[in-house]
Order: structure tokens, then C-alpha cells, then sequence
């Protein structure tokens, strides 16, 4: 990894305002820093420099005079962000203004070749400045530069699938793929502009992702959101058990549901979540009636998160929680259960935590640039 130019703190802080806002005019970025014009020539100036900016044509004002538009340059580089599935590995390259640079999709076996047909898409000439790693798994501070490592899941550390493909001295994050797709949600999806939100994945498993004042809540452990550990079932007669309540709410329950349920008559059972989805959708009496059920319970749980965060906000997300056809029931449980709160449907998809993950990379590589500003102006 190729090390950022030291820079004065106003060229700093002129990049990272020029990451966020693409394009600006100097007077557009004097504003945007907080800066003095003089300043921010003298700032701009530096980052051409170093080719860390670069002119990108002219704008006309209401006068009649033109200005100079910049964006980033060649050396600000690029990052990578890639959401380990549990069936297929997404992988996105970025340049530090958010620009899509490269994308490529694959199974979760063959996740290090999907890491690499990634990279090798990546602009020679951009230095990776920030490798983010979307995980099932709960994470915690340590491992590589200054990124995360996961706790050991099943078969062992979750993300040695693409630590191979992975290029050395590039800074590793490690997030929990919830929290990732919340932040896409934030950022781009239902809950734009919504500053405290639950995101609520039901799926495979089960998960919550907390924004509370525009930022993830992480936990002492890295485990805030685990709504697998919460105690279940929790009734006279009956022993919590370890993951009980994901195992309830999970996927593979709910297809046992619909073979519990599902007569001859009713066709062939549905041997996938998207299957019994469809056949909703087209109006199968068994398939709307396991639903219905599974939207009650999803509704619950929701009223427990309410419970808990009073946040607003709350968005259904994951395979299964993500579909129009949950939320009628879904709200309609939550009112029965708890105070009002707002129920929608995720609008960011199965690409919600890659995006997410996107948009952290990107903010972890503009910091990388700019902690190199340490001399005083």
C-alpha cells in the first residue's frame, strides 16, 4: 500500500470535504471547511501537488464568472468492501469519493477469487487505502492495522475465506454484516434521514442494527444487536437455550412450518424461503397462512426491540423480513404490543450490506489520508 503524503491540517481537511461533497469550486469548499479562501487556494494547491485533487472543468455562477471545479485525484486511491454471505460473496471497489470502481459477485466457497477479480478491476495507478469485511459474526478491536478481527465462529475465524486474496499492509475492518446493511439503510435506503432507527434482519438468522444519532451501536463486546442470545423460550415449564430464539425464527423453521402444514393438494413444498415467498405472492393458501404466522412473530420481536431502544423507527430487512407481504402484520402486532412506532420494509435489498460496508471502507480511507496531516499550518 502505497502511504499518503503528509499534508497540512487545511489540505486535511480540504480532501475529506472533497471526498464528501465529489466536485466543488474553491469558494464551495471554503464554505464547506470552514475555511478562509486564501486558505483553501494555498490547500487546493497542495493536494494537486500530490495528486490528490484534481481540476475537473469549470463552473459558471449568476455573474458570469466562471470557477475552477476539483475532484479527487489519481493518487487518492481506493478501497474495497466485500459482504461474506452465507451463500454468495460481494465484493465492491470504490474511490474515496464513493464512486463504484469495480464489482464482482461469486459463491462463498470461491470468496478469494471474488475478492480478486475485484481487485485486479481496480484502477493500477488508485493505492488501496481501506479493505472493509461485511461478517455474520460478532466482532471485536484487534488483528490487522487498525481494523477488527471476528470472535471464532463455526469452523473457525470467518474471514480467513478471503484473508488469502487479501493484499498486505492495507488496513482490515472487520463489521458485523447487520450493522453494515443499517448503515446502508441510513445512508441510502428507508431510513434517510432518520438519525435513531432499529434494523431488523430476519433471514438465515436473526440480527438488529442499532443507529443511535446517526451512528452504529457496537456494545462493550461488539455484541450489541445479537437478538440471537436473547433468553428463549421464556416460560413456566421451559429452559432458555443457547441461539434458541434464532433457531425459531430463522429460515430453516420456516420452511419446516410450511411442510408441517403443506398438503398434496397444495403442490410441491417449498424447499427455499424465495419458493414459498413466490407462492405467496401468487396467492397459496398455505404459503399466506405460514406467513402470516411468521409476520406475527416477527412482530413481536420487533415490540421487544421497541421495548427496549424506542427508536422510531424500525426496518425489516433479510431474505425474509425484507418482503411487502410481513409488513401488514408486522405493524399490526407492534401496535397491539408497544407504543407507536414506525414499521417499513428495507428499500436497499440483497446489496444492502455490501453498500454499507462501501460506505465505511470509503470513510476508514479518507481518515487514512487525512491522519496524515500533521503539520501545522
Amino acid at each position: 500500500m502505497a502511504r499518503a503524503p503528509r499534508l497540512t491540517e487545511s489540505a486535511g481537511a480540504v480532501f475529506a470535504v472533497l471526498a464528501e461533497a465529489g466536485s466543488a469550486t474553491r469558494p464551495q469548499l471554503a464554505t464547506l471547511a470552514g475555511l478562509s479562501k486564501p486558505t483553501v487556494s494555498s490547500a487546493v494547491a497542495e493536494l494537486e501537488g500530490v495528486r490528490l485533487a484534481a481540476h475537473s472543468g469549470t463552473s459558471s455562477g449568476g455573474t458570469g464568472r466562471t470557477a475552477a471545479v476539483y475532484r479527487l485525484g489519481p493518487a487518492a486511491g481506493s478501497v474495497l468492501a466485500v459482504d461474506l454471505g452465507p451463500a454468495l460473496t460481494r465484493v465492491r471497489g470504490c474511490a474515496l469519493d464513493g464512486t463504484l470502481l469495480a464489482e464482482a459477485t461469486g459463491s462463498r466457497a470461491g470468496a478469494a477469487d471474488v475478492v480478486r477479480e475485484a481487485l485486479d478491476a481496480l484502477p493500477a495507478d488508485a493505492p488501496l487505502r481501506s479493505i472493509v469485511v461485511a461478517v455474520g459474526d460478532v466482532t471485536a478491536p484487534g488483528e490487522r492495522g487498525t481494523g477488527m478481527r471476528p470472535a471464532t465462529a463455526k469452523g473457525g475465524p470467518v474471514f480467513d475465506a478471503v484473508a488469502v486474496a487479501l493484499p498486505p499492509g492495507v488496513p482490515v475492518h472487520l463489521e458485523n454484516n447487520v450493522n453494515c446493511a443499517a448503515l446502508a439503510e441510513l445512508h441510502e435506503g428507508a431510513a434517510r434521514d432518520r438519525h435513531t432507527f432499529g434494523y431488523l434482519r430476519i433471514g438465515v438468522g436473526i440480527g438488529l442494527g442499532i443507529v443511535v444519532g446517526g451512528r452504529v451501536l457496537r456494545g462493550a463486546n461488539g455484541a450489541a444487536g445479537e437478538l440471537a442470545r436473547l433468553p428463549y423460550p421464556w416460560a413456566d415449564g421451559s429452559e432458555p437455550r443457547h441461539e434458541a430464539l434464532e433457531d425459531y425464527m430463522g429460515a430453516r423453521s420456516l420452511l419446516r412450518r410450511a411442510a408441517e402444514v403443506w398438503q398434496k393438494a397444495d403442490g410441491p413444498c417449498p424447499r427455499t424461503t424465495d419458493r414459498l415467498l413466490a407462492l405467496a405472492r401468487k396467492g397459496s393458501a398455505p404459503a399466506c397462512a405460514v406467513l402470516d404466522r411468521h409476520a406475527v412473530d416477527v412482530g413481536r420481536l420487533a415490540a421487544a426491540v421497541i421495548a427496549v431502544l424506542d427508536p422510531g423507527l424500525v426496518v425489516l430487512g433479510g431474505s425474509t423480513g425484507a418482503d411487502p407481504r410481513l409488513l401488514p402484520g408486522v405493524r399490526a402486532e407492534v401496535e397491539r404490543l408497544s407504543w407507536p412506532t414506525e414499521v417499513v420494509s428495507s428499500t436497499v435489498g440483497d446489496l444492502g450490506t455490501v453498500v454499507g460496508a462501501a460506505r465505511l471502507a470509503v470513510a476508514r480511507g479518507v481518515q487514512t489520508v487525512t491522519e496524515a496531516a500533521r503539520v501545522k499550518d
